[in-house]
């Protein structure tokens, strides 16, 4: 794609916020750093370049309000939105003058410019597919063999074969010094997406498909339609707040800034 036809495409960060967390509550409104831990992901995804914008789409006025609060953009979402897939595709069908939407998840407070940068020029570059998305070396067996780090293989063209929360490429021999190995040969997946609109909303529409109800992985469904997901590759992951450890060392972190 010539330079000049990529940097026409529209793009808007879409960041999916549901109130309710079931290993920490409520934890989008968790403000113990002075501020919601929404507005740490807000802000962070407003430092990414070439983007038309950031907008939190949310199930709950009380994060809504707290979006507003801050100054930033926020749209209501139907309670029927079974994730932050449907969530973004609902942001989508009133805005059919994006081009690209970018779904960045509400918890990981330091999702790096860089992260967002890359998934919006694979699609601008690639017009031949309609999902991209990003993974990261893994170099530790614990990691690896952790059902909570989801893993990706690529094809050479760095198309993704298959997603898993297995151990993934099953390497006969051992793993051990395979996790050194330059280049990487294990990648964590990271919960980043960016979808052309059409796309994006046939996606929304489908059911979910076989696979992905085995691993509970959404990405699952997409290739199962028979569709591609370009993977960058970035050097290192966000830290996502799942529990209130990883809040607790958020705020130590931010409190030594």
């Amino acid at each position: 794609m010539k330079p000049e036809l990529a940097l026409s495409l529209s793009s808007l960060v879409v960041i999916p916020a549901r109130l309710h967390s079931s290993r920490l509550p409520e934890k989008l409104l968790l403000a113990e750093t002075g501020k919601p831990l929404i507005q740490h992901t807000y802000e962070a995804a407003c430092l990414a370049r070439g983007t038309d914008g950031v907008v939190v789409a949310t199930d709950h006025d009380t994060i809504c309000q707290a979006v507003q609060g801050f100054g930033g953009e926020a749209v209501m979402t139907s309670e029927t939105c079974a994730s932050g897939t449907d969530r973004v595709a609902e942001v989508a069908r009133s805005r059919p003058d994006v081009d690209i939407f970018i779904n960045v998840q509400g918890d990981e407070p330091e999702i790096s410019a860089e992260a967002i940068e890359t998934v919006r020029r694979l699609l601008e570059l690639n017009p031949e597919v309609s999902m991209a998305t990003l993974g990261t070396p893994i170099r530790s067996l614990e990691k690896l063999q952790d059902p909570a780090c989801v893993k990706v293989v690529c094809a050479e063209n760095g198309r993704a074969l298959y997603f898993s929360r297995s151990p993934i490429p099953h390497v006969r021999d051992g793993f051990d010094e395979m996790l050194s190995a330059e280049p990487a040969v294990f990648y964590q997946h990271l919960g980043i997406y960016a979808y052309r609109r059409d796309f994006l909303l046939k996606l929304a529409t489908a059911p979910p498909s076989p696979l992905e109800q085995l691993e509970k992985l959404e990405q699952l469904r997409v290739l199962e339609m028979g569709e591609p997901i370009l993977v960058g590759k970035i050097a290192e992951p966000s830290i996502g707040i799942d529990t209130p450890s990883d809040y607790a060392a958020f705020v130590r972190k931010m409190s030594n800034c």
